[in-house]
């Protein structure tokens, strides 16, 4: 079973492809849908999703997984194959969503707690059976004025430990996300500082859940100041800052390390990933697991219309490309100016 677990976990990160974050939620993808003028029918959904994963090019050159939400993991194609399916034949690894969101915590006012452990050994031998080789379980930190607290820092690692080692017993690989929020007016050194004391927390737990490490990919935030801070951050600044954070906290063990995109453009996620790569050095394969970086271009050249199918595809593979190129380190703002055919 480890033996299995490890190979999965370590072609979801290598050779610059990345995992493909489509597991928004009815409500999430709502909002997305709703921006482009398209009502978020169950048919859309489908339409739209069955698009992405018929995109050739990208699914088998530049993408090597993709989180799914329940309802997709169900859901056929136009056709009658299952969207599953479409995504097995172009050789990338179907993944599934399990936790049930961020919900307040209680005794930590302005903190949020992700629940959807109950259950959630019964639903991942559900998922494995449906095709899911790896799972995602996302936990928020936020930082403001007194927050984070440790209290909702252990919780929400102790629930990613828990999720993991169900995971790992389901003969699953756990993404293991804890997204440090890059809401608010802190700056860089604030958002290092929880950054690091969060990763230290969550690989402190996953040790005392006795999860193999090999096993795993984590999923971070970039080291990034937040939207509202007076001073941005330079790339090169970000890059350097993130791998330190990085190299301090994540044991040379794990396999792959896939960044979340965490509400900045298509283009710094690309170029800081880049960034990132071009440092060297590192023990861990470095990719990608973004959705709104990846799917912003393709959900406004489809719009809903069938006949944009191909000018959503198109915008679809240039992305990926351009985040494949990213994590091989030979990525360009020349190369970024190419734009999809």
């Amino acid at each position: 079973m480890t033996a299995s677990l490890d190979e999965i976990a370590y072609k979801m990160c290598a050779g610059g492809k990345g995992i493909l974050a489509a597991d928004e939620s009815s409500s999430t993808i709502k909002k997305r849908f709703d921006a482009i003028g398209v009502e978020s029918t169950f048919e859309n959904r489908r339409d739209y999703r069955e698009m992405l994963f018929r995109t050739d090019e990208a699914m088998k050159d530049y993408i090597s997984g993709v989180i799914l939400f329940d309802e997709t993991i169900r859901q056929n194609a136009k056709d009658g194959t299952p969207l599953v399916k479409l995504i097995e034949a172009a050789g990338s690894i179907p993944g599934i969503k399990v936790d049930a969101g961020a919900k307040p915590q209680a005794g930590c006012p302005g903190e949020t707690i992700t629940e959807g452990l109950d259950g959630l050994g019964g639903r991942l031998k559900e998922y494995y059976d449906l095709g899911a080789r790896f799972a995602k379980w996302r936990a928020v930190i936020d930082i403001g004025p007194h927050i984070p607290s440790y209290a909702s820092i252990i919780a929400n690692a102790q629930a990613l430990a828990r999720y993991a080692a169900l995971c790992q017993e389901a003969k699953i690989v756990p993404i293991v996300e804890p997204e440090v929020l890059m809401d608010g007016a802190h700056d860089i050194d604030r958002c290092y500082e929880v950054t690091e004391w969060v990763l230290k927390e969550v690989f402190q737990q996953l040790f005392y859940a006795r999860i193999r490490l090999e096993g795993m990919v984590l999923k971070p935030n970039m080291v990034v100041p937040g939207k509202k801070a007076p001073k941005q951050a330079s790339v090169q600044e970000v890059a350097e800052k993130t791998i330190r954070c990085l190299k301090n906290c994540v044991p040379s063990a794990v396999p792959g390390v896939a960044f979340l995109s965490g509400g900045q453009s298509d283009e710094e996620a690309t170029a800081h990933l880049d960034a990132m790569i071009k440092i060297g050095g590192l023990p861990w394969n470095l990719t990608f697991s973004y959705g709104r970086a990846l799917q912003a271009a393709p959900q406004k050249a489809w719009s809903g219309k069938p006949e944009n199918w191909a000018a959503g595809q198109a915008a679809f593979n240039h992305r990926a490309k351009m985040n494949y190129l990213a994590a091989l380190g030979k990525w360009t703002p020349e190369v970024e100016q190419k734009k999809a055919a």
